[in-house]
């Protein structure tokens, strides 16, 4: 009989399982326009992935009130939901080459899985059916759950509900934001290098190693433990 502690996988979405940015993009486009202001560049708009969205939008407008950060979220969400309508959110996002594999990789050797995404939880629902990953994961937290990351909130939420102690869980993700949120929970950190944040400023958040590729996370998972 197999006596080892269960293991748990923490994944980020955007970045790190899904290509997302065109979506993302395309709804930042949406609000910023609807409010009059100018739109930041690309990279500055994908520099907040992971973020909760009034977060995302008061780092991104830092002069803009309450009033104002509360349009843009709402302009977001609203924007998302058209191109949703439209088939042109979660279903024209393409998980990365070899990320569903390997969650039914880890499924199959034990492992409990979690997602900690600073979308909502309807955005993750779509993504869960969209690729076919019901019953996948067993901790799911999202921005309608815990403060924004980096707060720990989600990953200490993600080992409480799958009864799991933290130096048993590791938390994957593109950003310094999911670094730093595994790092104040005390998790193992693994940053993936093909996500929306260059490496080193993963590896500022915390990162204890750095996926290149998603056969290398594999290995690195394996090695872990």
């Amino acid at each position: 009989m197999d006596e080892r502690p269960k293991r748990l996988v923490i994944f980020d979405v955007d970045g790190t399982l899904v290509d997302s940015q065109d979506a993302i993009v395309a709804a930042m486009s949406e609000a910023f326009q609807e409010q009059g202001l100018p739109l930041p560049a690309r990279a500055e708009m994908l520099s907040i992935v992971g973020l909760s969205l009034p977060e995302a939008f008061r780092t991104l407008v830092p002069e803009a009130g309450p009033h104002q950060i509360e349009r843009l979220t709402t302009g977001y969400k609203a924007g998302f939901v058209r191109l949703r309508q439209r088939g042109a959110a979660e279903a024209a996002a393409p998980m990365f080459d070899g990320a569903r594999d390997l969650i039914m990789d880890l499924r199959g050797q034990g492992y409990a899985l979690g997602v900690a995404t600073g979308k909502a939880r309807r955005g993750v629902d779509h993504f869960v059916e969209t690729h076919g990953l019901e019953g996948c994961f067993s901790a799911i937290q999202t921005a309608d759950d815990a403060p924004s990351k980096p707060h720990p909130g989600m990953v200490l939420n993600c080992l409480e509900l799958a009864g799991i102690d933290a130096r048993n869980a590791v938390i994957v993700g593109d950003t310094e934001f999911d670094m730093a949120m595994g790092a104040a929970a005390g998790v193992r950190c693994i940053g993936v290098g093909w996500g929306y944040h260059p490496i080193e400023r993963v590896q500022r958040g915390g990162a204890q190693q750095i996926a290149h590729d998603i056969a290398d996370l594999s290995a690195i998972i394996a090695r872990i433990w």
